[in-house]
């Protein structure tokens, strides 16, 4: 009877339609959901936070949208790099270059975030941040993904961006927490998950401030500046959000220091974990993916409590209807 209310009055908190979550399946996950964003809302209850301190943060890549065969960002500096490879012959040598130039997935995957902010260095630095932008969001607005035939953010989870709006209509300030480039997701972000540029957490290479012309520019360095992946995040929460959430959603075990984070503390916490059981739909893998893999968080999500989350089980749909 409890979920049954808890469900009822975050419809009506929410102020939208009769189900907040329409692409979510009745069933433990989608009731701990409702349950746990009434409970924290409620001014009158035992779990009750602050508008101020509702904080969620939400990785990015397999958490928000698709991340198979390849990081989106990583499709888009291997078009890069392809077109500069005859400019550097020492590239077919050396890696992660090499396989980046041979099409290896999987020493690409090995390679980690930090391989791919070394492509994005060798690929896009010496320009300004602001001409970064503009390329980014082109090509973001130009590709389409090789399995889907479909821009990349029309790839985003549906599921997802009603857990965003049904969040942010109870109160909570939600933050993207990505090991992907910072500055490669802020020019679209807003767009396309409701999250301004100032609350997205990535990683990012070096920035200087120069003039140029007697106009002043910031100039992007072939200098890794932080890797917001794996322990990185909660260090990159802290100096960016300057508050712990009390929920993290995530999807590999470069989440695993971030979900830590959100939920030792006491009090009302909620740790979620995708998983994609879905090949059909969309992809099915975990333990041994070259991308996203799940494996040690998901054998510590029990001891936690944190919840994983069954793609094929527990929604409706994956995409967005076709715009």
């Amino acid at each position: 009877m409890r979920k049954i209310l808890a469900l009822v009055l975050s419809c009506c908190l929410s102020g939208v339609s009769a189900d907040p979550l329409p692409s979510w399946k009745e069933g433990p996950v989608k009731e701990a959901i409702v349950a746990f964003v009434t409970d924290v809302a409620d001014a009158g209850g035992a779990d009750f936070v602050p508008t101020a301190e509702r904080i969620a943060v939400f990785d990015n890549d397999g958490t928000l949208w698709v991340e198979q065969p390849m990081y989106t960002q990583l499709a888009f500096v291997l078009e890069r790099l392809k077109a500069l490879a005859q400019e550097h012959p020492e590239w077919n040598t050396v890696q992660p270059f090499k396989a980046a130039i041979e099409g290896d997935m999987k020493a690409l995957g090995e390679a980690g975030l930090e391989g791919l902010m070394e492509l994005l260095m060798a690929t896009h630095a010496g320009m300004t941040n602001d001409e970064f932008a503009t390329i980014a969001a082109d090509w973001i607005g130009a590709a389409r993904h090789p399995r889907f035939g479909r821009p990349y953010t029309e790839l985003v989870y549906q599921p997802m961006l009603e857990l965003l709006d049904y969040l942010r209509a109870n109160g909570f300030k939600t933050f993207i927490v990505s090991g992907g480039g910072a500055y490669f997701l802020r020019p679209w972000a807003e767009r396309v998950y409701g999250i301004p540029p100032e609350q997205v957490v990535g990683s990012q290479i070096q920035l200087a401030f120069e003039e140029r012309d007697g106009k002043p520019i910031l100039v992007r360095e072939p200098k890794i500046a932080f890797i917001d992946d794996k322990a990185g995040k909660p260090v990159g929460i802290q100096r960016h959000i300057g508050r712990r959430p009390i929920l993290a959603f995530g999807n590999s075990d470069g989440d695993l220091q971030m979900l830590q984070w959100t939920t030792s503390p006491p009090g009302r916490r909620l740790g979620l974990i995708l998983h994609h059981t879905d090949d059909e739909r969309e992809y099915a893998y975990d333990r041994e993916s070259h991308f996203g893999r799940l494996d040690r968080v998901r054998d510590l999500a029990p001891e936690h409590g944190w919840i994983l989350v069954s793609m094929k089980d527990a929604w409706y749909r994956v995409f967005p209807s076709a715009r």
